[in-house]
């Protein structure tokens, strides 16, 4: 075919002129996907970001629910990063809403934190 093909990287660029950034977690640890989402917030609070989308994946391939001492909610991405979220008083002063329907819909593998205005 003759078609060309767009740049992703275009792409990107629109993403973040629309005041969108995001985050997939595939492959992180629970540890490391904290860490990482903390300073996203931080520095899209910063920057006037107005929205984060966050992909954690569903948890179906998750090892710790084959683990019965595991919590199945807090063993997970898709549970563990929105409640360490939740926790740290510093990120939710920055943080209008977090989309937790999506969080608790077992289709999705995804959510979105709505920040506030930098003062």
């Amino acid at each position: 075919s003759n078609e060309k093909l767009e740049n992703k990287d275009n792409y990107l660029k629109k993403i973040k002129n629309l005041g969108l950034k995001e985050l997939d977690l595939h492959g992180y640890t629970i540890r490391d996907a904290n860490i990482a989402v903390k300073d996203l917030i931080l520095k899209s609070y910063n920057e006037n970001i107005k929205k984060i989308k966050i992909i954690t994946g569903k948890g179906m391939r998750s090892k710790n629910l084959e683990n019965p001492f595991n919590s199945k909610d807090l063993s997970i991405l898709k549970y563990a990063v929105p409640d360490f979220i939740q926790n740290d008083k510093d990120l939710m002063e920055k943080i209008k809403k977090i989309d937790m329907d999506s969080v608790k819909n077992l289709n999705s593998g995804e959510f979105s934190i709505f920040l506030k205005k930098k003062k």
